[in-house]
């Protein structure tokens, strides 16, 4: 999962990824392996689960001014959900959403 949040004019100012997957050893050292060919033991499951709702907070730190008041007030979010196959750069789009916020009301 990808959120991005940009302002008005399209500039960036928060992007962060989440990866839902199980986290596995292979019960001869800590470090975490992924591949299939490699688990033999399931550490703990992070993926996401069939039919089942799943919520995530990200707090999104806005520009301010040197008085500490915010200089951007409206910003689009975007939330993709992708699927990676075997490789990060291999990525098959599942849902996208994207909303305006803003501290006005």
């Amino acid at each position: 999962m990808e959120v991005t949040a940009k302002t008005t004019d399209g500039k960036e100012i928060f992007k962060e990824e989440k990866h839902y997957h199980t986290q596995a050893t292979n019960c001869l050292n800590e470090k975490m392996v992924y591949g299939a060919q490699n688990k033999t033991s399931y550490v703990r499951d992070t993926s996401l689960q069939p039919f089942t709702s799943n919520d995530a907070t990200f707090e999104i730190k806005l520009p301010v001014d040197d008085k500490g008041a915010p200089t951007v007030r409206t910003v689009d979010v975007t939330v993709e959900l992708n699927y990676e196959v075997q490789v990060p750069d291999n990525k098959v789009p599942i849902h996208k959403v994207t909303k305006r916020v803003t501290l006005d009301r």
